[in-house]
């Protein structure tokens, strides 16, 4: 038996009775699993046999103001399903260098021929379109749900939902949040960055649109993604500094702020109020015969290179593509084998990059150069466009 931590005291969708039967339960109705859900009905799959279930309520999750980024990939992927949202940034070109040395790279989308390399957006808004979709497609829904315990035979998985008195079976159990094997004996790859990565939207003098920025500093990766008429800012730092930014004031944080990313906007003008995450890897991709994990059930990454929702929804894509084939435990067995490459070096790059920028590493005295030699070499160039807009195919 396999406890999921989930906290919600209630269900929304659910019969007393009779235990509900499904083909595929979703665990997570955040984006990956939302788009899941969709897709899956849009493949074929009756509405009526998938079950979203989640700790929180829709409501809930549409009010959350953070921002994310989407490759355009991940657009092609929800616009097959109807949920791209309308307020959504292009980012037309990525300016990525390095504090203090010489080099940069600048990726364009002319050279791709492509409308936009990525999006950025607020997850409310992309929360809010998926589940617009799922409702009209008819798909069950309970929420707010807490799964307390799963129980998994040679022919279904059973779930115990807190509150109610009957299991909710199904034949495949997808785990898109939180943590499905928590208590078993773990392989799992995790790691403490020692990095903090402070979020907040920023406003400048002088505003390049629809250009986004990656400039690594001594203590991190620091990302100002163009939204609107703001910056989405993520940056991260030592944990150490990362208390005493937080407790600058706002034009102290601003300073401070121009002195790490220099003068390539003018001056900050403006920020919301500051929020702080700590930063590690946790990569647990595993699987049973009937349950799988996806998106960040199955790896949770570092920030640089914004691949996490990205390589969330790549997940979902061969899931939905292989389940609509049969729920069966051979379609997850291919499901693993599938995803194993681009997982693998999605999270290499990530770590390789965070494990550099998270101490005063000698590797980093060599980046300048380095992104000087990608800027002058085209296909060197196109291979990093391509892995941070479609992953490793």
């Amino acid at each position: 038996m396999n406890t999921l931590n989930q906290a919600a005291p209630a269900h929304e969708g659910m019969t007393h009775g009779d235990a509900p039967s499904y083909d595929i339960a979703i665990c997570g109705a955040g984006p990956a699993g939302m788009a899941l859900a969709a897709l899956l009905a849009r493949r074929g799959t009756p509405a009526q046999r998938i079950a979203l279930i989640d700790a929180k309520t829709l409501e809930q999750a549409s009010n959350d103001p953070r921002s994310i980024a989407l490759s355009w990939g991940s657009r092609q992927i929800l616009e097959e399903i109807g949920a791209w949202p309308a307020a959504a940034t292009a980012i037309h070109q990525i300016h990525v260098s390095r504090r203090g040395q010489f080099g940069r790279s600048l990726i364009d989308r002319d050279e791709h021929k492509l409308p936009a390399l990525g999006y950025v957006l607020r997850y409310g808004d992309l929360v809010t379109a998926l589940g617009a979709v799922c409702q009209r497609a008819g798909i069950a829904t309970l929420r707010p749900a807490r799964v307390e315990a799963v129980d998994e035979n040679a022919d279904a998985v059973a779930l115990t939902i807190a509150g109610t008195p009957a299991a909710v079976t199904a034949a495949i159990v997808v785990q898109a949040e939180g943590g499905l094997f928590s208590d078993q004996e773990s392989k799992a790859q995790h790691r403490d960055y020692r990095q903090t990565a402070i979020i907040a939207q920023v406003r400048s003098s002088r505003p390049i649109a629809h250009r986004a920025y990656e400039r690594f500093t001594e203590q991190g990766p620091l990302a100002l993604l163009p939204q609107g008429e703001e910056y989405s800012l993520v940056w991260c730092v030592r944990p150490e500094t990362a208390v005493r930014l937080q407790a600058l004031d706002d034009a102290s944080f601003l300073a401070e702020l121009g002195a790490a990313f220099g003068e390539r906007l003018g001056t900050f003008t403006r920020s919301s109020p500051r929020l702080a995450f700590p930063l590690g890897l946790n990569a647990d991709p595993r699987s049973t015969a009937r349950t799988v994990a996806i998106g960040n059930a199955a790896q949770t990454l570092h920030p640089v290179a914004g691949q996490g929702l990205n390589l969330g929804l790549r997940d979902v894509a061969v899931l939905a593509r292989l389940l609509a084939q049969g729920a069966n435990p051979t379609m997850l067995a291919q499901f693993t084998e599938l995803r194993r490459q681009d997982r693998n070096t999605t999270v290499r790059l990530t770590d390789t990059m965070a494990r550099i920028f998270a101490n005063d590493s000698p590797a980093q005295a060599l980046l300048g150069l380095s992104l000087a030699a990608i800027d002058m070499v085209g296909p060197a160039r196109g291979v990093l466009a391509e892995l941070m807009m479609y992953g490793r195919r």
